[in-house]
C-alpha cells in the first residue's frame, strides 16, 4: 500500500538563523511499520517529524508519502494522511468545548454533522476521553489533554500516525493506556520520544539521529540494548534494562538521575518552543498586530534565555 510509505531522500533542513538540524537524512518507512526516533538533546528529532506532513519543507532533498512528494501544493492532500500529534497539546487544541476540538478535522473534510459526531464520539470513547466532550481543553489535566489530541487526530482516521514525544505529560497510568492504544493502531507509527521503554513497548523499528543525520537504524531491541552504541549518540540503555543490570549490582536508578533525564527532555524543547514564538510574532506583526508581535517576541527571547538555566540544573545534578 504505496499511500502508507514515507521515504526521505538526502534531506537537508536550515532554519533561518542559520541552525541546520537535519544533514542528509535518508530512510524509508513502509506500511504497518512501528518506528521510534531517538535522539540526544538537538539531535533534530522534532524537525524531522515536522517535515512529515509539511509543517516544514526541505532546504535539500526530497520527501515522499505514498505517491506524493511533500511541498506546498501536496501538504493539504498529504496531511489527510499523515496525523501528526504534538508534544504539547495545547498547540493543538484551541475551541470551546473537546467535542469541537475532535470535530475540527471531521469538519473541515466536508463530512456530515451526523457521521461527523460518530467520528469524534468514537475517538473520544477509544481515548477513554468521551465523559469530556462537553468541557473546555482549558480545564482538563495535562493527560487528559494529551487524550484530546491523540482523539482529534484519530477522527481524521489517517493512515500514518506520527507523535512527538507522547507520553511527556502522562502519569503511569495513563502512559500505559496510551501504550496499549497505540499497539492496537493498525497502520504506520512514527514516533520521537526520551521514553526508550515506550519506544521499546511499541516499535519494533529503531532510528537513531545525531547532529541531523542517522547514525543507526534496526530492530529496536537490539539498537536500544547497544550500551556503546547509544552512549556513543549520547542516550542511556532503557530504564527497564538498566533496572535488569543495577538489581543484578545491588542498585537503581535514583529519583536525581531521574529528574536529570526530564532536565535533558525540557532543554531539548526549550529552544523549539522559542523558534514557534518568534515565528508567530513575525506573523502578529505581518497581521497588524504590533503589540501582540512585541510580547511574542520577549516570550521567545525570555524562553531562550532558560537554556542557560537548564543547562547549570542539568550539571548540577551530575
Amino acid at each position: 500500500m504505496s499511500h502508507h510509505i514515507v521515504e526521505f531522500h538526502d534531506v537537508y533542513y536550515q532554519y533561518p538563523d542559520g541552525t541546520e538540524p537535519l544533514r542528509g537524512v535518508s530512510f524509508r518507512i513502509t506500511h504497518g511499520e512501528s518506528v521510534g526516533i531517538v535522539g540526544a538533546n538537538g539531535a533534530g528529532k522534532s524537525t524531522l517529524l515536522l517535515h512529515m506532513n509539511g509543517c516544514l519543507l526541505p532546504s535539500k532533498g526530497t520527501i515522499d508519502v505514498g505517491d506524493h512528494q511533500v511541498n506546498k501544493q501536496t501538504r493539504k492532500e498529504i496531511r489527510k494522511k499523515v496525523g501528526m500529534i504534538f508534544q504539547n497539546p495545547d498547540d493543538q487544541l484551541f475551541m470551546p468545548t473537546v467535542f469541537d476540538d475532535v470535530a475540527f478535522g471531521p469538519l473541515n473534510l466536508g463530512l456530515s454533522p451526523d457521521r461527523v459526531k460518530a467520528r469524534v464520539e468514537a475517538s473520544l470513547e477509544r481515548v477513554g476521553a468521551l465523559a469530556l466532550k462537553n468541557k473546555p481543553p482549558h480545564h482538563l489535566s495535562g493527560g487528559q489533554k494529551s487524550a484530546v489530541a491523540i482523539a482529534s487526530v484519530l477522527a481524521m482516521q489517517p493512515d500514518i500516525l506520527v507523535m512527538d514525544e507522547p507520553a511527556a505529560s502522562l502519569d503511569p497510568r495513563a502512559r500505559r493506556d496510551l501504550i496499549n492504544l497505540l499497539n492496537d493502531f493498525e497502520h504506520t507509527k512514527i514516533i520521537a520520544s526520551h521514553d526508550l521503554d515506550l519506544i521499546l513497548d511499541v516499535c519494533d523499528r529503531c532510528i537513531v539521529i545525531k547532529n541531523g543525520k542517522v547514525m543507526a537504524d534496526g530492530p529496536s531491541e537490539m539498537i536500544l540494548a547497544d550500551k556503546p552504541l547509544l552512549e556513543e549518540n549520547h542516550l542511556e540503555l532503557p530504564l527497564s534494562i538498566q533496572g535488569r543490570t543495577r538489581r543484578k549490582k545491588g542498585g537503581r536508578m535514583n529519583d536525581i538521575q531521574k529528574l536529570h533525564h526530564l532536565i535533558e527532555h525540557w532543554l531539548e524543547h526549550n529552544q523549539e518552543h522559542a523558534r514557534t514564538y518568534s515565528e508567530w510574532g513575525d506573523k502578529a506583526g505581518t497581521a497588524g498586530k504590533p503589540k501582540l508581535a512585541a510580547l511574542l517576541k520577549e516570550i521567545a527571547q525570555k524562553t531562550t534565555d532558560m537554556d542557560a538555566l537548564f543547562r547549570r540544573a542539568a550539571e548540577a545534578c551530575r
